[in-house]
């Protein structure tokens, strides 16, 4: 028994090392690690379409990183704020706080998103009202972690069509997160990062970057016109609208994402450098058209081409031995309840705008006074305003309660409320810890339910937010020295991104980080280390 203990010590020993002398931040081995987080991925797409994927694509990453097959989050609110922030921090809501993309706050009598900073301007575009940063995250990232190790001196940036897909995988103190403005597409930042936008922001915005994808045809393999990014007479269009259900919003991303590696200089100092980067057209067009759809199809073969050529403009810019790239996504997705029902799956689109309204005549009878009780029932969450609550003389818990058993009457299959969260008094279902690791005390008082699966909260299309597999299975995909090529199948969650790569460069992982170091994917055949810079 003690010869086995030391030899497993001995061999947990060299792996130890090994690792180490493999990739460390400290003597930039890699020069430079991309976070690609693609928006609404289920897991099983690359798989899908494997046999129609190019080489130089997503298979450089599949056939020679390492692919894990089974991964899954491991909470209910698989949303996209929520999912970035995972992502980043190595851990569910439970330890970082943001439950949703947006929540009620009523101290201001307003939803307010996640990222969302009143205290913060908007720099790049002329844009009035208040800008975004991370103030809402309870815990730090791997970026932040990255920085207190070198000193302040790796540079850390997020980009995306969106803010908060931009500024939570990469927390407090990146040099900047970067997103376009709504309706003109420009792409901008906050005053949180930085007293003025850099002066290539500005002339990139200015050199009409975003004009060459409007006006322009998307189209299928066959030839097929699959969408339009021109504006129809009459009825303008926001760019994020026009261009962001095209694969030409990801070329848009991806040409920011070259001139800031080219300005920021990137990869270019003593130290690791780390850039996450947001592919949000699947979302904007998969609420749309679903998983299962051509133009579905069309995206993913789109992206597969665009990945291809960042992939090889990396290589040249710094060496593949000198890169880290990891793939996954913020959620996956549900299929078209049409889809589903065709196939005998039970199966509905639900028509809720009136939901609200109606558990607020309820509560009124109820409670014998009129008042706007509950704020927002997005089928299956809803939100409560406590001041309502107060005013008719009902406290969290039982007001929580009260909305949770009416819910039932929707449809609702089960559901926990905030002050049951915050006691850790969760019903025993088989979503049980889902629920736990959903829980943050941020938003006002709130109720989780969750509703049959494949029933989808809107008229038409389709959605995520759910604890079910489809909306929680996405891909993930080491590729670079440390890693053995190969497709795993143990169970892996996005938690271990963060927590495998802050490994494998010698750093700590995120403070309330939950998730493991994937070992089984780490090399133990490694070169001898550089000279470290010294951190100072």
């Amino acid at each position: 028994m003690r010869k086995s203990i030391r030899s497993l010590a001995v061999l947990m020993l060299f792996v130890a090392l090994a690792v180490s002398a493999l990739a460390s931040a400290y003597n930039a081995k890699p020069k430079l690690v991309v976070v690609i987080v693609i928006d609404q991925f289920r897991g099983d797409m690359l798989e899908r379409h494997y046999d129609e994927l190019s080489p130089n694509g997503f298979r450089t990453l599949l056939d020679h990183g390492a692919w894990f097959k089974n991964c899954y989050y491991n909470y209910a609110n698989t949303e996209t704020g929520p999912g970035h922030a995972t992502i980043g921090t190595g851990s569910y809501t439970l330890g970082h706080g943001i439950m949703a993309n947006q929540w009620y706050d009523p101290a201001r009598g307003r939803f307010v998103t996640s990222v969302q900073d009143d205290n913060a301007k908007v720099l790049g575009a002329d844009v009035a009202g208040p800008s975004a940063s991370p103030h809402n995250l309870q815990t730090d990232t791997i970026g932040d972690e990255l920085k207190l190790a070198t000193g302040g001196r790796a540079k850390v940036f997020g980009i995306s069509l969106k803010d908060r897909a931009a500024v939570l995988p990469v927390g407090y103190s990146a040099n900047a997160a970067y997103w376009i403005d709504y309706q003109s597409g420009a792409w901008i930042t906050s005053t949180y990062y930085m007293t003025d936008a850099p002066a290539w922001v500005t002339a990139f915005n200015e050199a009409g970057s975003r004009a060459k994808y409007l006006g322009r045809e998307w189209k299928a393999s066959d030839g097929k016109v699959l969408r339009s990014t021109a504006q129809e007479d009459g009825k303008p269009k926001p760019f994020f609208e026009l261009v962001g259900p095209t694969p030409f919003a990801n070329d848009y991303t991806i040409d920011f994402a070259r001139a800031l590696i080219e300005n920021e200089k990137l990869g270019q100092g003593p130290v690791t450098d780390l850039l996450s980067i947001s592919f949000s057209s699947n979302d904007i067009l998969g609420h749309k058209v679903g998983p299962d759809s051509v133009e579905e199809r069309e995206m993913v073969l789109s992206l597969d081409r665009q990945i291809g050529g960042f992939l090889q403009y990396l290589k040249a810019k710094f060496g593949a031995d000198n890169l880290i790239v990891a793939l996954t996504a913020d959620h996956g997705v549900a299929p078209l309840p049409d889809y589903a029902k065709k196939l005998r799956i039970p199966a509905s689109n639900l028509n809720i705008r009136d939901y609200a309204p109606q558990l607020n005549e309820m509560l009124a009878s109820k409670l014998g006074k009129e008042g706007k009780y509950v704020v927002s029932f997005d089928y299956p969450k809803a939100f409560l305003n406590p001041n309502a609550f107060a005013a008719a003389g009902v406290g969290e818990a039982e007001a929580e309660r009260t909305v949770g058993d009416m819910m039932m009457q929707f449809g609702i299959r089960g559901y926990v409320t905030k002050s049951q969260l915050a006691a850790n008094e969760v019903p025993d279902t088989v979503f049980s810890q889902q629920l736990r690791n959903s829980y943050s005390p941020l938003p006002s008082w709130y109720v989780f339910g969750f509703a049959s699966p494949f029933v989808i909260a809107s008229t038409s299309g389709t959605s995520h937010g759910q604890p079910y597999s489809y909306d929680a299975h996405v891909p993930l995909v080491l590729y670079g020295n440390p890693f053995k090529a190969g497709s795993y199948y143990q169970h892996a969650e996005p938690v271990d991104l963060a927590v495998t790569l802050s490994a494998v460069l010698g750093i700590n992982k995120p403070a309330s980080a939950v998730g493991r170091p994937l070992w089984e994917a780490i090399s133990v055949e490694q070169p001898k280390p550089a000279a470290r810079a010294a951190v100072r």
